[in-house]
């Protein structure tokens, strides 16, 4: 605000009017309202103000509002008359339109593009898991009578790993589930063999202790 006041007295001091007042062809006396906001090198602003809103309304616009607001508003003033001389019909209206539209295309052409990363993260585990033998059945995690395909566990579990680091978050796969796992499945025999081994160790546990 010091910047408007030193450009009013200098303005006044000078002896050279204001935008306005030289627009309104009258003396700018010490203390004018339009002095700091309209100076004598920016004839064109003023004028386009006073075209669209009127050298009276802007005065009464600008003693309701308090010193530090003046500033900001003679800046949407001018913007508002200038876009309204440019286009008469929608004005800065207009412009917002046109902002607007090229928001909505860029965050569709950002959806899109998130879609596509989302295939792609997919699509890099889809060809190993579909490779995969479809072993009868599994217990989850060696507990209960409930039995599910293995192949069907580990793509779901893996589609949501993709999907969960694309959206950066994190998912644990199931021990039962994991790469080792997923290795014994396609060999064909490898962890059941161990599993076999070790509950054949156990068994054998159990007797040595009952004897």
């Amino acid at each position: 605000m010091a910047s408007s006041n030193s450009a009013s007295s200098v303005a006044s001091n000078s002896g050279s009017p204001c935008a306005a007042c030289k627009f309104l062809r009258r003396k700018c006396l010490p203390g004018c309202i339009f002095a700091p906001f309209f100076p004598p090198e920016e004839p064109h602003k003023f004028a386009n103000v006073h075209k669209i809103f009127g050298a009276s309304n802007v005065t009464k616009l600008l003693n309701e509002l308090l010193p530090h607001q003046r500033e900001d508003a003679v800046n949407s003033l001018a913007y508002e008359a200038e876009a309204r001389i440019k286009d008469p019909v929608y004005g800065c209206v207009g412009a917002i339109s046109v902002l607007q539209r090229q928001v909505q295309r860029l965050q569709k052409e950002l959806d899109q593009a998130n879609a596509e990363l989302l295939r792609y993260a997919c699509g890099e585990i889809g060809p190993t898991l579909t490779g995969l033998p479809v072993v009868g059945s599994v217990n989850i995690g060696g507990y209960g009578d409930g039995a599910m395909r293995a192949s069907s566990i580990v793509r779901h579990l893996y589609e949501a790993q993709a999907r969960a680091q694309v959206e950066g978050t994190s998912v644990t796969l199931p021990l039962a589930y994991n790469s080792t796992s997923c290795g014994a499945w396609r060999g064909g025999g490898g962890g059941s063999n161990s599993s076999a081994n070790s509950n054949a160790s156990l068994d054998h546990k159990e007797g040595g202790d009952s004897i």
